[in-house]
């Protein structure tokens, strides 16, 4: 079993994989229409989006619990140093 490298989610089979290509180190839900992994803030935004949907937690706290996450990503090592 693989994860995503930018948002940390298992992927078991090929429909989990951006474009359904195994060989990607990233998920469908990170990926671009084009197959491409999203930027740093386009997931940063999203990750956001999700938490304040999902959880019901202010803008505020979802931006730090999504930073908190993503910290621990190899995709965005980079992004925080």
């Amino acid at each position: 079993m693989k994860k995503c490298i930018a948002c940390g989610m298992p992927m078991n089979t090929p429909s989990e994989f951006a474009m359904g290509d195994i060989n990607k180190d990233y998920c469908v839900h990170c990926a671009r229409q084009d197959g491409s992994m999203q930027s740093f803030e386009e997931k940063r935004l999203g990750l956001t989006d999700f938490i304040v949907r999902t959880q019901g937690f202010d803008r505020t706290a979802a931006l730090e619990v999504a930073e908190t996450m993503m910290k621990k990503l190899p995709a965005w090592a980079d992004c925080f140093s």
